[in-house]
């Protein structure tokens, strides 16, 4: 159970909230690089409570303004994209890729340059990497150190990125990524099976994920977050290990098997209701299968703008099947995909969850901390410290999660491959 008040700190995330203001301190997701055409139309953008326009000017470079024209706040979405500028339909007023207004036809010609000299235009910094296109919305002139994720360094052939459209907060999302008690129960359909699942190697762990559903937590700090071992006990002494990283404010690394592929989520605020969900598969050193980009599209909507556009709400019942679920399939989700199981109960519970009426239980250690340590963040910005994370330096591009088999007597730690343990110090 939550106080009010800490998950009105937590889900708020427009201009002026706590939240907010420290949400907007970092590199943020905006949108798919392919969504943007050089000269072609500007793109409306959500985020974080605020309308924006982001456009591809005739020499390739990405702007990113508020939607709202400076002079009468007409939407720059109808704005004409040529020349390096949008210009505004409305009185003509062009504004160059850069923000700097160099037009302005509706003021006297003798006073056009020295008033076009003193409007400020709000655009933002942003970096274009690995087909996404990243803003920072913050008030510092340097924007902080670039999320240099291992993906991000990576060809487009070595990547697979969706984004959907979540009906709910986006902390709300977020808790569900971070809930690894429910992989063997909401997707339990999907784990057991074997057909079509983009060449994961044959194994049993989708047994034990559906035999040991109440796994124990432990978590090593990080400056970044934490990394978690989720454990699951096996009868012969060993256990399964489903280790990931959580890197705040938004990522979350999900473990998969040693030579799959590599996958991170992001849950992004659109605005207090509504969230950007990013899933990022990667291989790190080959190409990702066209049989896995074809898995990827089975059961959305095929568009990877909004993968879960056609899934539904509570009036469709979030497309769920009665009749599959009595022929044996467990949430009746049954489109192949489980980020739509995931949408499907998020979205279930309204748009923001009252967690005061809540009843968390060991498997939420997780979640927990993880509120614990964002509550603190907001808390420790509003004192003038720096945004968590941002203090020291980070290489992002180390982090990656697995999933493994401990031998009895041993830690997870000692079998983590990506964060081995450090050696005793000489005496």
């Amino acid at each position: 159970m939550l106080p009010r008040e800490d998950n009105e700190i937590l889900v708020r995330t427009g201009p002026g909230t706590p939240m907010g203001e420290l949400l907007r301190e970092y590199w943020t997701p905006a949108l798919r690089s392919q969504t943007l055409e050089a000269d072609g139309a500007p793109v409306r953008v959500r985020l974080l409570g605020e309308n924006f326009v982001a456009f591809r000017a005739t020499d390739g470079r990405v702007g990113f303004f508020d939607e709202g024209c400076p002079h009468r706040c007409t939407s720059l979405a109808l704005a004409r994209n040529e020349d390096n500028a949008l210009t505004c339909i409305f009185h003509g007023w062009k504004i160059d890729v850069s923000g700097k207004v160099v037009e302005v036809p509706s003021e006297p010609p003798e006073r056009r340059a020295e008033f076009a000299a003193k409007v400020r235009v709000r655009h933002y910094p942003v970096s274009e990497r690995s087909g996404i296109v990243w803003v920072y919305l913050g008030k510092r002139e340097q924007p902080p150190a670039f999320f240099d994720f291992e993906f991000t360094r990576l060809p487009a052939t070595h990547l697979n990125i969706v984004r959907g459209l979540m009906h709910a907060n986006w902390f709300q999302a977020f808790e569900g990524q971070l809930d690894s008690a429910h992989v063997g129960i909401l997707h339990s359909s999907w784990v057991r099976g074997r057909e079509g699942r983009g060449g994961r190697p044959d194994n049993n762990f989708g047994q034990i994920l559906t035999t040991v559903t109440g796994p124990s937590f432990e978590m090593v700090p990080k400056p970044y977050g934490f990394r978690e071992g989720a454990l699951r006990p096996l009868p012969d002494g060993s256990a399964y290990a489903r280790i990931r990283d959580v890197v705040l404010p938004y990522f979350s690394f999900i473990p998969n098997e040693a030579d799959f592929l590599c996958t991170l989520v992001a849950c992004v605020p659109v605005d207090d209701e509504w969230s950007a969900q990013w899933y990022i598969a990667y291989h790190p050193d080959r190409p990702v299968p066209q049989e896995y980009r074809d898995f990827r599209l089975r059961g959305t909507s095929g568009d990877w703008n909004d993968f879960a556009s056609d899934l539904g709400g509570p009036e469709k019942m979030w497309s769920q099947n009665r009749a599959a679920m009595k022929e044996g399939h467990w949430s009746g989700i049954d489109r192949g995909s489980i980020p739509l199981e995931d949408f499907a109960v998020t979205e279930s519970m309204g748009p923001i969850v009252d967690r005061t009426r809540e009843y968390l239980g060991s498997t939420d250690a997780v979640i927990l901390r993880t509120r614990r340590m964002l509550l603190k963040a907001v808390r420790d910005f509003q004192q003038g410290l720096p945004p968590f994370g941002q203090e020291q330096g980070v290489d992002y591009g180390q982090i990656r999660s697995i999933a493994v088999l401990v031998p009895r007597g041993m830690s997870w730690r000692d079998v983590d491959p990506f964060h081995p343990p450090q050696p005793a110090p000489q005496v």
